[in-house]
């Protein structure tokens, strides 16, 4: 249930004739009245006795006994209270519930018998809107001081009544959302999202990793939007607009939308944080393939997880900034197989990088750098190198996910903790689809293992991490972890150690599969090729005599006595 507080007016018959009418975009239905202050307020929607200019009189009336010069200039309150999307269609009687529940908790109507007057109209099944004159019946003026934050409390215990929704509370750092106007537009157009909505994720990936304002304003360019500049008359930018090329108003001209209406931190100044607080290199990274800077950006998501439990407050909101930017670059080339789920989480982990605490820009320059690269390594092949890559990204930015949404609780943070769990959904469903054919592969060379060697690797499991080594045992995904452990062996390293370091002092509990996570983090740090396909270590292949039993301790240097063919 989301409550709007709109601008104070001084039109009450321009009001009621909006909510009246067939909407801007044909998209009020059935119009009318389902509650007022008396219950006896004339309906022009459905009594076809009452007229507009009756319902506007009635509420209107206090103001004439004002003594003139004193009746104030904006008389007119306006809210509207949303169902959220998935709540069944509530009903009429519901709906006027909810409209005295709301008028009594913002002040307008207290119940004390000399409140405001006011009417609820419905003209859509899923919100009402309320309109009130800021005059009481004794002549006072209303007491709606922080009207906003009291409809919102108020709307979280309709929620739990009418068991809809729980919205989790906000801190006002939400990008705007839709209006209705907007979203019967984009019906209109055939599409699911609104202008709006296809502006912020296009400017959002453009400014991902970008390192200057000339590179950003090109890649909105490059991307087919209109760009307006505003300028100063000195000729320094001040700030800048964009339009979908298709989406007009009723005059034809393009429909623009300025960075801070997008979302608060898509605002040329804010934007211009990222570049002056700590600049990302604007000269070309090092030529490199998706899945090289796919590896690299492993390494910079890796040390911001770390880091996430551990750093002020100030350098996590960066770690968590910079870490959505990775994500906006990593959905923007990105493999078709993983890009729809990919997208939705960039789209999901945007809120959870927005709160008032602001970042310490310069925390967040590996993550950036990782971004950029990104970028310019350009977009994955759903196969090889590439897709098994971007499952180890994937997979690293799932626990950054998690590990953000961890942090926003403990700070309080509700609606940015729920947007970094849905953003870990998604990631969870296209690490499955990037990851299904490399570790298919894996397990198949490690189910042909030779069951000596297979022991020895148990045995270095249970001592690198014994807390969770049976669980590890059990799971599906053990052959994998077996091959890529001897793999690890086979390179040259010691795979106990590398299993240390690839816990990181880092919670596993949120994994699905503890094996599938070690894999990917043993074969970027031991540098194996992420594609078990791709090449693999050559090693002495010793099979004529049966392994001695060897003890945990030395187990891993004897691991390659057993090595096998693949």
């Amino acid at each position: 249930m989301i409550p709007s507080i709109h601008k104070q007016g001084g039109d009450t018959a321009g009001l009621i004739a909006y909510l009246f009418g067939a909407g801007r975009s044909e998209e009020h239905i059935d119009p009318h009245v389902v509650a007022s202050f008396d219950g006896l307020a004339p309906d022009p929607g459905r009594d076809l006795g009452a007229t507009e200019g009756d319902l506007q009189q009635l509420l209107d009336e206090p103001l004439h006994l004002l003594p003139a010069g004193t009746r104030p200039d904006k008389h007119v309150w306006h809210a509207s209270v949303r169902a959220a999307p998935g709540d069944r269609t509530l009903t009429d009687t519901e709906w006027a519930d909810i409209a005295h529940r709301v008028i009594a908790a913002t002040g307008i109507d207290p119940g004390d018998g000399a409140g405001c007057r006011w009417a609820a109209i419905r003209h859509a099944d899923d919100h009402i809107h309320l309109i009130a004159t800021l005059v009481r019946e004794d002549g006072r003026k209303p007491d709606h001081h922080r009207s906003g934050k009291r409809a919102q409390a108020e709307c979280r215990r309709i929620e739990v009544d009418y068991d809809l929704y729980r919205v989790a509370p906000g801190d006002g750092t939400a990008a705007k959302r839709p209006t209705s106007a907007e979203q019967h537009k984009a019906k209109r157009r055939g599409g699911d999202r609104t202008a709006r909505e296809e502006l912020r994720e296009t400017v959002r990936r453009a400014a991902a990793g970008a390192a200057s304002e000339t590179e950003f304003f090109g890649r909105l360019a490059t991307a087919g939007l209109l760009i307006k500049l505003r300028t100063a008359p000195s000729g320094d930018t001040l700030g800048y607009t964009v339009a979908l090329p298709e989406d007009r108003n009723k005059d034809g001209a393009p429909v623009h939308y300025s960075g801070s209406k997008l979302a608060p931190d898509l605002s040329l100044p804010r934007l211009r944080e990222r570049w002056t607080g700590a600049p990302t290199q604007a000269t070309a990274p090092q030529a490199s393939s998706p899945a090289a800077s796919r590896r690299r950006a492993t390494g910079a998501v890796w040390q911001a997880v770390l880091l996430v439990d551990q750093g002020d407050d100030a350098t996590v909101a960066a770690l968590i900034a910079g870490g959505g930017e990775v994500l906006d670059a990593l959905a923007k080339t990105s493999a078709a197989h993983t890009r729809h789920q990919l997208r939705d989480a960039a789209a999901a982990f945007e809120r959870a990088a927005r709160s008032h605490i602001r970042a310490e820009r310069g925390q967040d320059q590996a993550l950036r750098q990782a971004a950029r690269e990104l970028v310019q390594g350009g977009a994955a092949l759903g196969r090889g190198e590439d897709a098994a890559t971007g499952a180890m990204l994937i997979d690293m930015v799932f626990f950054l996910a998690t590990a953000a949404s961890a942090w926003h609780a403990k700070k309080g943070h509700a609606q940015q903790a729920v947007a970094a769990l849905q953003a870990a959904q998604h990631l969870r469903a296209a690490y499955q689809a990037a990851a299904a054919h490399p570790m298919a592969v894996l397990q198949e060379h490690g189910r042909h293992m030779p069951r000596p060697l297979e022991l020895r690797l148990a045995s270095v499991l249970r001592d690198a991490i014994p807390n969770l080594a049976e669980q590890v045992l059990a799971e599906p995904g053990w052959p994998a972890l077996a091959a890529t452990l001897a793999d690890v062996q086979a390179a040259g390293h010691e795979p106990a150690e590398l299993l240390t370091e690839a816990i990181g002092n880092r919670e596993l509990g949120s994994a699905t599969s503890v094996s599938d996570v070690l894999v990917w983090r043993l074969r970027r740090l031991a540098q194996l090729p992420a594609d078990p396909g791709t090449a693999r270590p050559q090693t002495a292949h010793t099979r004529s005599a049966p392994t001695p039993p060897i003890t945990t301790k030395t187990a891993t240097k004897d691991i390659g006595d057993g090595a096998y063919r693949r």
